[in-house]
């Protein structure tokens, strides 16, 4: 990345923060669109994003076909797999079975793959490090994007008219507490990491693990710590708190009622086969799980009755956004509202943002079903979908 370390800011055609799928799918559009000039992409690993460091393990929600269909999506990444030495990650994801799922770090490994060819692209400069923060002259419509690199923890300046932000999401932490108990917080993925999870609970001790939510990843932590119970952990118990029964992706006619918010894959097994009420006191996970209805207003009475006799504490309530670096306009601090039609931004007074864009599970796009549903869309292809749409707005 030695070419970004000059006295005067190198001029580019886009800057992307984040190298997981979504940044990857945009540099691939934003390519595949033959802006003129660099696209510099910012990312600390170039190893998938937050996905790959902490999500290999999980199952995914989404069948194989849809993950070969973003790989092959854009020229420039059907120019990268056509040029890979065989076996690799896309060989190997052909040999799956397109119309199931698969776990996630065959999902992970194909976007690594395209991300080593496409970095070595020579419109790609890619900058190992963060952008600290970004300002928008509007007199040139020009952002100035400051970066700190990874190696040398100089910073260097980007010019550019373009600005797009995937980065990323993290488990959402809702404030719990019961008066004069401590319980202790288990990172939600932790508990998705059955290798890491197996040697962090103690299996000497009873223990109970109290789990919070009803959604896909609810579901995987409940599966996790049912495995663990049956076999490592023999005193392990789980209390399960849910405000709603549990909700299905349901194939309908052309389109998927629930496509963003319903259970699918071996979560939506497991919850139909062992954890519904009129098989969970009879399934081999009802011996281990205790299920704690919260709805009506009745949570926190809940939590007081029950947490008092749980050891630890998992959340499985959703993703909230990561911290974008600062932004600001004529150097007045920005803080941007993002709009999942178009992708692009406004400002506190409703004013578009030139420039400024955003994808992936921070920023997706709202979509809504046939029977006016409101969904926001997060997946692979999904985040290709939305891109392919608006990129051509986003260059114009």
């Amino acid at each position: 990345m030695s070419n970004l370390r000059m006295a005067q800011p190198q001029k580019c055609a886009a800057v992307v923060v984040g190298a997981g799928p979504a940044g990857l799918a945009v540099v691939g559009n934003l390519l595949e669109k033959q802006l003129g000039g660099k696209i510099a992409w910012v990312d600390p690993l170039f190893q998938g994003g937050r996905i790959n460091q902490r999500y290999r393990e999980v199952p995914s929600n989404t069948k194989v076909c849809y993950f070969q269909a973003y790989a092959t999506a854009v020229q420039p990444f059907r120019t990268v797999i056509d040029n890979t030495r065989i076996p690799n990650p896309f060989t190997t994801m052909a040999k799956l079975d397109q119309n199931k799922t698969c776990h996630l770090h065959h999902a992970i490994d194909v976007v690594r793959a395209l991300t080593d060819g496409v970095t070595k692209m020579e419109r790609v400069l890619p900058c190992r490090g963060v952008v600290t923060a970004a300002n928008l002259a509007e007199k040139t419509a020009t952002w100035t994007v400051r970066i700190r690199l990874q190696d040398s923890q100089d910073e260097v300046e980007v010019l550019t008219p373009r600005l797009v932000v995937c980065t990323g999401s993290s488990p959402t932490e809702v404030s719990i507490s019961v008066p004069g108990h401590h319980i202790e917080r288990l990172d939600l993925d932790l508990v998705l990491k059955p290798s890491d999870l197996v040697s962090y609970l103690p299996r000497d001790k009873p223990l109970t693990v109290a789990v919070v939510g009803a959604s896909h990843s609810a579901i995987l932590a409940l599966l996790n710590l049912v495995d663990l119970a049956r076999t490592s952990h023999p005193e392990l118990r789980i209390k399960w708190f849910t405000r709603h029964s549990l909700r299905y992706a349901e194939f309908m006619d052309g389109w998927i009622l629930r496509d963003n918010t319903g259970l699918k894959g071996s979560a939506a097994d497991f919850a139909r086969q062992q954890l519904e009420d009129d098989k969970l006191p009879y399934s081999e996970a009802g011996r281990f799980i205790t299920k704690v209805y919260c709805g009506g207003n009745q949570e926190q009475a809940q939590y007081e009755r029950h947490l008092p006799s749980c050891s630890y504490l998992v959340q499985a309530v959703g993703f909230t956004r990561d911290p974008l670096p600062e932004l600001s306009i004529n150097g007045s601090a920005l803080e941007p509202e993002f709009d999942p039609v178009s992708g692009g931004f406004r400002d506190s007074n409703g004013r578009v943002v030139r420039g400024l864009y955003g994808a992936g599970i921070a920023f997706p796009e709202r979509v809504v079903d046939p029977h006016g549903n409101v969904e926001y869309a997060v997946g692979f292809f999904k985040f290709m979908n939305f891109l392919k749409r608006v990129c051509p707005q986003w260059v114009s």
